[in-house]
C-alpha cells in the first residue's frame, strides 16, 4: 500500500527533489506548500498520510505548523521535520513536539522515512 505526502518547503527546487525522490520509493506526493499557513491548509485539505515540513519557512517555523496540524480535529497525518541543519539545532524543540521525528534533507530517502513513521 502506497502512503500519501504533503511537501512543505519553500525551495521549489528542494521540493521538486524530495518529490521524485520519494515517488521513485513508493510514496504518492499528492500535495506541495511553499509556506507554513499554505501548509496547513493543504493537510486539512489533502488528508495526507504522512506530511514532510521544513522546519525554516517564511511565515511560520515548521513546530508551529506542525502543532496546528495536529490540534486541527481530524485524525492527524504523521509529521516528519526537516532541515538542511543538523538535528541539533533543533533537538529540544524536537523532543517538545508532536512530530514524529526528523530527517535532514541530506538524507532524505524513502528508507529513512519509513525507519520514522515504520
Amino acid at each position: 500500500m502506497s502512503r500519501t505526502l504533503l511537501i512543505v518547503d519553500d525551495h521549489a527546487g528542494f521540493r521538486a527533489r524530495a518529490r521524485a525522490l520519494l515517488e521513485a520509493d513508493g510514496y504518492v506526493v499528492i500535495g506541495e506548500a511553499e509556506d507554513g499557513a499554505s501548509g496547513v491548509a493543504a493537510a486539512r485539505a489533502l488528508t495526507p498520510d504522512l506530511v514532510l515540513l521544513d522546519v525554516a519557512l517564511p511565515d511560520i517555523d515548521g513546530f508551529l505548523v506542525c502543532e496546528r496540524i495536529m490540534r486541527d480535529g481530524q485524525p492527524p497525518p504523521v509529521v516528519v521535520l526537516t532541515s538542511s541543519r543538523d538535528i541539533s539545532s533543533y533537538r529540544e524543540r524536537l523532543e517538545k513536539s508532536e512530530a514524529l521525528g526528523f530527517v535532514a534533507k541530506s538524507d532524505l530517502s524513502g528508507a529513512a522515512l519509513e525507519a520514522l513513521a515504520g
